[in-house]
């Protein structure tokens, strides 16, 4: 099985501070850096939550969500720009965006009614995945994710709904 990382950090209340940094090892080439508004929470961890048998995630088939976490919306491998539709979900659930990309270039993904966007840097020889938890108001209703890729890049994308990432208090 090979070394795999994830990375969780949680954005909180107050925009860009960090409450919770978690790093393990990792072999994914993702940025979870994301422009967050006042008030919001996100969450994001690099890595996919089971590696499938070539070790390899393949950009061909989106990413699969941790268990517990249910499917609202998924698109198979896309080259150029997209907008992918996702479901309503429970009263409290998290938004989750999990994308896949592989090819030289950034992918912007943004996600509409909350607000939030992230870059995603792609490498051409290796399919790289983030996944982004969203726990704000408004993140139970439906909406859609758009992403803006150069012609260089393929990238497949999983929207899911799950229990909010548990923050913890800052460390000094």
């Amino acid at each position: 099985m090979p070394t795999s990382c994830r990375r969780l950090m949680v954005l909180g209340v107050l925009g860009a501070a960090v409450l919770c940094p978690v790093t393990a090892c990792s072999a994914d080439h993702s940025d979870g850096k994301q422009p967050v508004r006042a008030g919001q929470a996100t969450a994001s961890r690099s890595a996919t939550p089971a590696a499938p048998r070539g070790g390899q995630p393949s950009v061909q088939e989106p990413p699969e969500l941790n268990a517990g976490e249910t499917l609202a919306g998924r698109q198979k491998v896309t080259t150029g720009n997209a907008e992918v539709g996702f479901a309503s979900g429970g009263k409290g659930d998290a938004l989750i965006i999990a994308v896949r990309c592989q090819g030289a270039g950034t992918v912007k993904v943004v996600v509409r009614p909350v607000r939030v966007s992230f870059p995603l840097k792609c490498l051409a020889g290796k399919a790289g995945t983030i996944y982004n938890q969203v726990a704000v108001s408004g993140a139970n209703r439906d909406g859609t994710v758009s992403v803006e890729a150069p012609p260089a890049v393929r990238w497949s994308l999983t929207v899911g709904r799950g229990a909010p990432a548990e923050e913890e208090p800052p460390t000094g």
